[in-house]
């Protein structure tokens, strides 16, 4: 298959291209390399991706219209990874236009280009923050998710609504995956992981919100990767039981589907930074404070959907990922 990823330098974005390319896929990489993060990552991920065979790289903003239509224009897709976008919580409170710009008109481009083309499969990116206030655990795909508690969740849940319309309308099969917390090698240096391990080898303190009561669905990156691949491989089709009487979140009578993916095995902060501890050989130093604004309590995935549909399993325990992670650490920042 020829197959487009979008916010390919990114994280997932990254391990995706690398599973895609290893099995013979050609992979047309997309990223406009904002600096929302360190951009040296992203271009070291590109860097080994660049010299695979199968993989081209266009460095463009998906909420670019033309330049997205021109690319529809001038490859033929036959499937579609869509993961850019502007990502963080907390960052959405001091730029809420970036989340506008990348998540809902990025989204919408990347759609118009799936149905002109006739893209045979969409997968794309929703997140755990979409529950918002709920509370209720595990989280199920077909609990209520209309109370968002930031913009960053609001546009989530606004792709999945963008995207069921398109299937609706055109007949465009599309799958959103609702990521739950991911780390693992190669990840966001925002991210909460990388935060902690260089507070403790530098010997600052951690700030811990919630009092580190947090729990998180930790889930390794290459058990999402191998889901995200599952699903691709799957293409949504409409659900032959669902009835508008009693209609169910997660299917419809259009080819659309939404899945948790995470580990459903959600771990307390307190002893995530405990095994970080135990990886890199030296005590955190922890500032507790309160929750922030924008941040849920807990998150805990129930997947057994995705594992009904695709065989999704995710292997890797939670010790197993942190030293492979705090490896990885060591070796790229050299410390």
């Amino acid at each position: 298959m020829k197959v487009l990823v979008t916010g390919a330098a990114g994280f997932i974005g990254y391990h995706l291209c690398r599973y895609l390319l290893a099995r013979g896929d050609e992979v047309l990489g997309v990223d406009n390399l904002n600096d929302y993060y360190d951009v040296s990552l992203k271009q070291a991920r590109l860097a080994g991706l660049t010299t695979e065979p199968g993989f081209t790289f266009v460095q463009l903003d998906i909420a670019d219209r033309e330049a997205m239509a021109t690319l529809f224009e001038r490859h033929d897709f036959t499937r579609v990874v869509h993961l850019a976008a502007q990502a963080g919580v907390r960052y959405s409170l001091e730029n809420p236009h970036a989340y506008v710009d990348s998540n809902l008109v990025g989204f919408v481009n990347v759609l118009e280009g799936c149905r002109r083309r006739a893209v045979e499969h969409l997968v794309f990116a929703s997140s755990s923050s979409v529950y918002g206030a709920n509370e209720s655990m595990p989280f199920r795909v077909d609990d209520n998710v209309d109370h968002p508690v930031s913009l960053y969740a609001a546009t989530k849940k606004a792709n999945e609504l963008i995207a069921h319309s398109y299937s609706h309308l055109y007949g465009l099969p599309a799958t959103g995956l609702r990521f739950f917390t991911v780390y693992g090698p190669w990840g966001r240096p925002d991210m909460s992981p990388f935060l902690f391990i260089r507070a403790i080898l530098e010997g600052r303190p951690l700030k811990i919100f919630n009092y580190g009561r947090h729990r998180r669905d930790f889930t390794y990156i290459d058990d999402i990767v191998e889901g995200v691949v599952r699903c691709l491989d799957r293409p949504a089709g409409p659900d032959p039981d669902w009835s508008g009487l009693t209609p169910t979140c997660g299917s419809s009578r259009a080819p659309w589907r939404i899945y948790n993916i995470g580990n459903g095995q959600p771990v307390e902060l307190l002893r995530y930074i405990e095994l970080l501890e135990k990886a890199l050989g030296k005590t955190a130093i922890k500032e507790f404070l309160p929750m922030q604004a924008g941040d849920v309590e807990h998150t805990y995935a129930d997947v057994s959907a995705l594992m009904e549909a695709v065989g999704y399993a995710p292997s890797t325990p939670i010790e197993l990922g942190v030293e492979r992670l705090v490896h990885w650490y060591r070796r790229f920042y050299e410390v």
